[in-house]
């Protein structure tokens, strides 16, 4: 392509969005080759040229085209800025409109959607076919008896609308079903509308945007590429009243790392009160790849992993009528609105949650005398116990008795509050879904596709810090794979304490992933039945002594689950009026077990269904855990080369199915 018809095709105002530079309604802008206070540059459309009329600019006075513009901004060759204008060229095509009804146009090529199956498999094959997002087709059909395109524009394209502040549609965005992107010229609207939300995920592209619209809870607002965060997004954005908090969910290659610490500081200088976070999007990935390659979950798992980069700089000042409970001490917690303090003396019990029984001390802070203060225990859930406490404070502490109504009742509510929080701190964190790239989604399949895999995986066991036992280490880790089958196997590793059987156990274990493995030391007899119903399916249990289970009702449960797969128990329990009636807890296998002990034939009924492992008891074995503790004390043992390995086990475990 020629100099001459890059520069016909390639308009000023192109270049300039590029660089996401705006000129004002005088086509003027802020020059980017100096420290431009006021605006010194104006924009010559009609010969897509720039001149700088400022003299501290070394390029006042001349006429800057596209390309040069491209070699100064860029500070590279001309040749090099030729390539670049080229690119751009490449990458988006601007379309000259008319004066037109895009709402009524759109509206037409959503209707069109339904007919085109190329475009139907386009979007599924992006995970984007939903009749519920804006999305229309520009593809040839019948009208009125001809075939024909119902807009001559974006032809064979996918098209979006972007939409004014009253949602009226006033521009279009086309990607084509082969290649390339296309907007109409004087680009204006946001897709999918302007922010209304309290929470904006701002993504690279429209693609990506209806991908997060579609598979999440969050709004999106598409920017228009990494240089695209215009003057109009950043208005609607401060228009936004309800605006807590922007995400940035751009795509993970370096110019999107760029953009993101670019717009980063750029929206915390516009928006000073608003959290501004960052995804960490995989490399090479980006929304809409994540959700073609990965579980759609994907998104709400880095969404909720994201980093925040500024915080509100404006922090509230404590005030003395500020209503907050100091939970400094969680034995004597205390509370003040207006002058009365009160404490709440022992705290508060977690359970049960249909009471709230509590010892107060109020007192006025305004007066030392002991006769303004009082202390009273009750339920503050019963009705007529906190009407007695209102009446009798009022009365000591010569204060209206609607103000201690108010008091009570917003103690009562923070106190609920802390407990429910307190209580949900309390409940076991589940470990997450692993996440696997594409990249090590791809290099564990490999490995599980060689010729060798035992011995590979044998010699890999040996490197993530597992001395010896070579063949007891392969075997449990086939049996630990087995988790995934209808039919796993289970092991119960003997021999005499001191023996390494534990050592081996917790080895092999950090090889499997924290979500598909349950590590138990003790049990109690009926702790099996209240999992939740498949909360032990296809799981790999530890039992790290299997003497610390010795009870009958426990090991019987056990054996249930390794041989029926399943346990069930009826119990009777009170429903909300106090009635008794019986519900049945079922936990469904299967499961595989793995256990250590020292005495076989304790456990003879359980051993009978499990692989028995003698543990190597030899002095050759002995000396080589040894020289191994010894490399550990001297520093000669690569312990970041043992986690690697580990990972990689993790993440081969993960893909299989």
């Amino acid at each position: 392509m020629e100099i001459a018809e890059i520069k016909a095709k390639l308009s000023i105002g192109q270049v300039l969005e590029h660089y996401g530079l705006q000129p004002n309604k005088n086509k003027m802008l802020n020059c980017p080759f100096h420290d431009d206070k006021n605006p010194s540059m104006q924009v010559y459309p009609e010969t897509n040229t720039v001149h700088c009329f400022s003299g501290n600019c070394e390029h006042t006075g001349k006429a800057i085209d596209q390309i040069d513009f491209i070699m100064h901004h860029e500070k590279c060759t001309k040749h090099e800025a030729i390539k670049k204008a080229k690119s751009l060229l490449g990458a988006t095509e601007i379309i000259q409109p008319k004066a037109e009804n895009l709402n009524n146009i759109f509206h037409q090529l959503k209707a069109n959607l339904l007919k085109s199956r190329k475009a139907t498999e386009y979007l599924k094959n992006r995970e984007l076919y939903d009749i519920k997002l804006d999305i229309g087709s520009n593809h040839q059909t019948s009208i009125n008896g001809k075939t024909g395109y119902h807009y001559p524009k974006l032809k064979n394209c996918i098209v979006f609308p972007l939409k004014d502040k009253s949602g009226n549609v006033v521009s279009l965005y086309g990607r084509s079903l082969t290649s390339g992107h296309y907007y109409l010229e004087n680009r204006t609207g946001l897709y999918p509308h302007y922010p209304k939300a309290e929470t904006i995920i701002l993504t690279e592209s429209i693609i990506d945007a209806a991908t997060i619209n579609k598979y999440t809870d969050y709004q999106a607002l598409a920017l228009y590429g990494t240089n695209g965060l215009t003057a109009e997004h950043t208005a609607a954005l401060k228009n936004c009243k309800q605006l807590q908090e922007v995400i940035l969910f751009l795509d993970g290659d370096s110019a999107g790392q760029k953009a993101v610490e670019k717009y980063s500081e750029q929206l915390n200088e516009l928006l000073p009160q608003i959290t501004i976070s960052q995804i960490q999007t995989p490399e090479g990935e980006d929304p809409n790849s994540l959700v073609q390659s990965h579980e759609p979950e994907i998104l709400n798992h880095l969404i909720n992993e994201r980093q925040i980069l500024f915080s509100s700089t404006e922090q509230v000042a404590p005030a003395s009528n500020q209503r907050s409970l100091d939970v400094t001490n969680p034995e004597y917690i205390t509370w003040q609105k207006g002058n009365l303090l009160i404490s709440i003396l022992g705290g508060v019990g977690l359970h049960p949650l249909d009471k709230l029984k509590v010892t107060l001390k109020i007192q006025r802070t305004d007066s030392r005398s002991p006769l303004h203060s009082i202390r009273h225990s009750l339920d503050l859930y019963h009705d007529d116990q906190s009407e007695k406490l209102i009446r009798k404070a009022a009365e000591r502490l010569e204060t209206g008795s609607r103000e201690m109504q108010l008091a009570i009742a917003e103690l009562t509510q923070e106190l609920e509050n802390y407990r429910l929080e307190q209580v949900e701190q309390q409940k076991p964190k589940k470990a997450e879904k692993r996440f696997l790239t594409k990249e090590r989604e791809a290099k564990a399949i490999k490995f599980l596709q060689s010729g060798n895999l035992l011995q590979q995986t044998n010699k890999l066991i040996g490197k993530s810090g597992m001395v010896g036992e070579e063949t007891n280490r392969l075997l449990m880790y086939l049996v630990f794979t087995s988790r995934l089958r209808e039919q796993p196997l289970h092991i119960i590793s003997l021999g005499a304490s001191g023996t390494g059987k534990t050592y081996l156990q917790e080895k092999i274990s950090e090889l499997i992933p924290e979500e598909h493995k349950l590590e138990i030391t003790t049990l109690s007899e009926n702790a099996l039945y209240y999992f939740e119903r498949t909360e032990l399916k296809n799981k790999l249990v530890l039992i790290e002594d299997l003497d610390g289970a010795n009870d009958d009702k426990i090991l019987y449960a056990i054996r249930e689950l390794m041989s029926k797969k399943r346990i069930s128990k009826t119990i009777p329990i009170k429903d909300a009026k106090g009635n008794m009636k019986t519900i049945t807890l079922q936990v469904e296998g299967p499961i595989c077990l793995a256990g250590t002990t020292t005495r076989e034939k304790l456990y003879e009924d359980n051993a009978n269904r499990s692989l028995l492992v003698y543990l190597d008891n030899s002095k050759q074995h002995k000396e080589s855990i040894m020289n191994y503790q010894r490399g550990l004390s001297a520093g000669t043992i690569n312990k970041s080369q043992e986690e690697e390995i580990k990972e990689f086990f993790k993440d081969v475990q993960s893909v299989l199915q």
